[in-house]
């Protein structure tokens, strides 16, 4: 574990590197037009997470998905349309799984309030990630801010682009490269599965099937996981065995014992490229949380709508 004094240098770099402009958006862009936004944000997320602590990763997820697909524009919130489009929240890696629609939009009614037709749908997003983070006791960063909403969405494109729970090392490095995320970028991203929980639809075949498993872990997801398919396979299981409500680096450690949840979390940590940044991420929070912030603020510059491009929704679930 890196000293204090290291970690706070590396935090005051972070921060002076991340207020500046980053691509075509501004950490400053709503200081004149909504310049309350930020602590509406704080509030109504903080209120969520004071309600259901797992909110917090699901924030932290929600944005994710978003920026996979087709970039981060809000697409990931918009309701199908009878034949215009079917959205992405029926997608396979989304259906039944991806959470905090609501809290989303109850950042959107308070900011409307406040700050009418300014703030993107995009933007809520991508601030509300940050408190998830922050408010589990993770890192905080500027975000740069500027995004406009889509017009539409895919689900086609997010069955194809959002990584499988059940891929390889390789198909990860060249899911993320596609998105111009670097493979350091990837592995610090997944430490954000240091909180959260997934399904055992997801991870039956890694604790029944794969050999590089801790066999006590194995047994005790088994215990409520059942290898029949079809039954129990919405059981929540912790993706970071002992801190699952708590951003810390964890994680990692548990990559290091086999007890990864997910086959694609081992696989980070199997005798591959990225063996050695796991280990350093596990013995090294500071790493960890810079590496983190910087991934986190390039992968909400993936293909942002700005300028006259999209809209600003009214209404984060549809179409103005």
């Amino acid at each position: 574990m890196a000293s204090s004094t290291t970690g706070h240098c590396l935090f005051l770099v972070l921060l002076l590197r991340s207020s500046a402009a980053y691509g075509q958006l501004s950490t400053s862009f709503y200081d004149t037009s909504c310049p309350s936004l930020q602590s509406i944000v704080r509030s109504v997320v903080s209120n969520a997470i004071a309600a259901d602590r797992r909110m917090g990763a699901s924030l932290v997820r929600l944005f994710f998905h978003d920026c996979f697909v087709q970039g981060c524009d809000a697409s990931i919130l918009l309701d199908d349309v009878p034949g215009t489009f079917v959205g992405e929240k029926t997608a396979f890696p989304n259906a039944n799984s991806v959470r905090g629609y609501d809290v989303i939009n109850n950042v959107k009614a308070a900011v409307e309030a406040n700050c009418t037709g300014v703030v993107s749908c995009a933007d809520i997003v991508a601030l509300a990630a940050r408190d998830g983070t922050v408010l589990l006791n993770g890192p905080t960063w500027n975000v740069s801010l500027g995004r406009r909403d889509s017009m539409t969405a895919s689900r086609d494109q997010a069955n194809s682009d959002l990584p499988s729970p059940f891929a390889s090392l390789s198909t990860l490095i060249a899911a993320f490269s596609s998105k111009g995320l670097s493979a350091q970028d990837m592995t610090a991203l997944s430490g954000a599965h240091t909180v959260g929980f997934a399904q055992c639809q997801v991870y039956r075949d890694r604790i029944y099937k794969d050999n590089n498993i801790n066999q006590q872990f194995a047994k005790l997801r088994q215990s409520d996981c059942p290898a029949t398919q079809g039954i129990n396979d919405t059981v929540l299981a912790p993706l970071d065995v002992a801190t699952q409500l708590t951003f810390d680096n964890a994680y990692y450690g548990d990559l290091l014992k086999n007890k990864g949840l997910l086959h694609s979390d081992q696989e980070l940590y199997n005798g591959g490229s990225q063996d050695a940044l796991v280990k350093k991420y596990g013995s090294n929070s500071a790493a960890f949380f810079a590496d983190y912030v910087t991934a986190m603020v390039k992968m909400g510059n993936i293909n942002p709508l700005t300028g006259t491009a999209g809209q600003i929704r009214a209404n984060c679930a549809v179409v103005n």
